[in-house]
């Protein structure tokens, strides 16, 4: 039998987790030598490629020498630490990897003191060295000090350093070395990762880390063997956070092997495995041998800080375009989520046709809410808003650390626009290559629809990233949207001819032949309160031509929003109306004339 490490690769967003992972796939002969292979082969949903990140923590296993290396590919992004958080309870290291010319970035440091904590050894790769503006040398400085500031111990500060590019599949220990393959980084493996860990003598237990669903077993669960050895038809106890029991049989035991998931019909404590027949199987709940029923301690998760609330959709257009469109079916796949999201919390509220989603932040939000529409699911969302405490008796607001890598001269124009939204200046660097790096300490309320004006402002260059900082003080009120909507006046379809005669007066979201109805955002007036517009008006026929008036009317491209951007976008009394085919934007309160008696209580 061969020996097993268990290792979780993390990093900053597109630091080059997938592309490493690819490669040591590749080269340990897990495809064939002409078989063809997709780049990035884990994202392997259909999101994860479009948007080019990983979404989803995946499995996979390669074998090296006498031992068998259990990979996990981890989220980047932070908005799925949640993500990262489960998975590193089923490892016994972690592979850093860091990029050589970013050096360490916020989720390279979130990710890092979640294993530190732990009291996981990482492993540390600086990716990326055949960049022509690479500084393997200042970054690896840079990463020693990032593990100073964390308070690592000192068993820690001694982390094991490789060089590799994982695009070019080599990997090296001095820079000065040949560079050939993944070997040294194989090598570090064996010599620095421990053994996987467990006591196959005491009776079974397993802490679920991970589910999915297949079509032919129902529910899957993933996870560490803490202890003892577990069969397939065995009978087990699966036991929920909260204590409760179920008698469960477990009737397929799966293992990996590259990244097909292979049956078996035993595993045994360090190893880590799929198991299905467990139906109430969810993360966190421990499963253990029915004669010993002792559950392991829970995933520690940190909470939400962003909520928005789900809505059946009630707009004129309900129930056009989507399959699941009622509060039953939208409930059920929101409590689906829940199920296997650690990070996710829902709530039901005072209506009966609205509920509230908490996550980690609007991207992760924006993933769900994509899924549901692919799904066929019709509804609305609100705009997020961020969660507020109180501790001892003074409120307290999430706090993100932001760091800005921008054109210098965009440079004064971006701290002027994080001075209006609270955020707090602590680093300065001025880069050799025409950029600058400005690092924020910003209430997570300041950076809700921050995106759209910064990518304006810097003409589509900018690069933003920030995860996490923690609660502190409420700084007061932000300055929200500076501009008002258009908003329709009355339903139909819109016409080339109204559209014109309005153009002047802001920026239009749709273009002519499209329908609306009233009180549908259709635009973004020029100034600060929202304009009534009859989008729909045609031009009365007479028989007398004027010249020049009659020539056919040239209408300015629509501005297009993509789901994230549109969720920034909307005000507080607006929702984001969501089907398979279709985003719109409108007001809450569709009529006019309520609109109008609503302002003035």
């Amino acid at each position: 039998m061969n020996k097993i490490k268990n290792i979780a690769i993390i990093a900053h967003v597109d630091h080059g987790k997938t592309t490493l992972v690819d490669a040591m796939l590749r080269q340990t002969g897990v495809f064939r030598e002409n078989q063809q292979v997709a780049d990035r082969i884990m994202d392997s949903n259909d999101l994860e490629r479009e948007k080019g990140i990983t979404i989803f923590s995946k499995n996979a296993s390669v074998l090296y020498k006498n031992y068998r290396i259990n990979l996990v590919d981890t989220p980047g992004h932070a908005d799925f630490g949640g993500e990262v958080q489960r998975i590193l309870k089923m490892v016994d290291s972690v592979l850093l990897l860091v990029d050589a010319s970013e050096g360490p970035m916020p989720q390279t440091k979130y990710v890092l003191k979640k294993s530190l904590e732990l009291g996981l050894h990482p492993l540390v790769v600086v990716n990326k060295i055949d960049r022509p503006n690479a500084r393997p040398n200042e970054v690896s400085g840079e990463v020693f000090d990032l593990f100073c500031d964390l308070g690592a111990q000192e068993s820690q500060i001694d982390f094991p350093l490789v060089f590799a590019s994982a695009r070019e599949g080599y990997a090296v220990k001095e820079l000065e070395d040949e560079k050939k393959d993944l070997s040294p980084l194989f090598e570090a493996i064996l010599t620095h990762v421990p053994d996987a860990s467990g006591d196959r003598d005491h009776p079974f237990q397993l802490l679920v880390a991970a589910t999915s669903y297949d079509n032919y077993v129902g529910m899957i669960g993933t996870g560490k063997i803490h202890s003892g050895v577990v069969q397939a038809g065995m009978e087990v106890v699966c036991i929920t956070p909260s204590g409760e029991k179920t008698l469960e049989k477990i009737t397929q035991l799966y293992t990996y092997e590259g990244l097909k998931r292979v049956s078996i019909e035993e595993a045994r404590a360090g190893d880590i495995i799929s198991f299905a027949g467990v139906s109430s199987v969810e993360v966190g709940n421990t499963i253990a041998d029915r004669e010993y029923p002792h559950p392991l301690p829970t995933i520690e998760i940190d909470e939400p800080t962003i909520a928005m609330t789900f809505l059946v959709n009630n707009s004129p257009f309900a129930g056009k375009e989507g399959r699941y469109v009622t509060s039953r079916q939208l409930w059920e796949r929101l409590e689906k989520e829940d199920r296997g999201n650690v990070s996710i919390r829902i709530e039901r509220t005072d209506s009966p046709d609205a509920f509230t989603v908490k996550g980690r932040g609007e991207l992760q939000l924006a993933i769900l809410i994509e899924n549901m529409r692919r799904e066929g699911y019709e509804f609305q969302v609100s705009k997020p808003e961020v969660i507020l405490k109180e501790i001892d008796g003074i409120r307290m607001e999430p706090y993100e650390r932001a760091v800005i890598d921008v054109a210098d001269e965009y440079a004064g124009a971006v701290i002027e626009m994080m001075g209006t939204r609270k955020g707090e200046m602590v680093h300065m660097i001025q880069g050799s290559d025409g950029y600058t790096r400005l690092e924020y300490i910003i209430p997570s309320r300041g950076l809700i629809g921050f995106l759209n004006e910064f990518l304006t402002v810097t003409r589509g260059t900018g690069i933003l990233n920030h995860t996490f900082h923690g609660y502190d003080e409420w700084k007061g009120e932000i300055s929200r949207r500076s501009r008002g909507s258009l908003i329709a006046f009355e339903g139909g379809v819109s016409v080339a001819y109204a559209i014109d005669s309005f153009q002047d007066r802001g920026t239009f979201f749709i273009g002519a032949g499209v329908p609306v109805y009233e009180g549908m955002v259709v635009g973004e007036h020029n100034k600060d309160q929202d304009l009534l517009v009859n989008v729909c008006k045609t031009k009365k026929l007479t028989n007398i031509r004027a010249a020049g008036s009659d020539d056919a009317v040239k209408l300015s491209p629509p501005r297009e929003f993509s789901l994230e951007q549109a969720l920034e976008y909307i005000a507080d009394d607006e929702l984001l109306e969501v089907t398979p085919k279709s985003m719109r934007m409108r007001k809450k309160i569709l009529d006019k004339h309520d609109r109008k008696r609503a302002e003035k209580r």
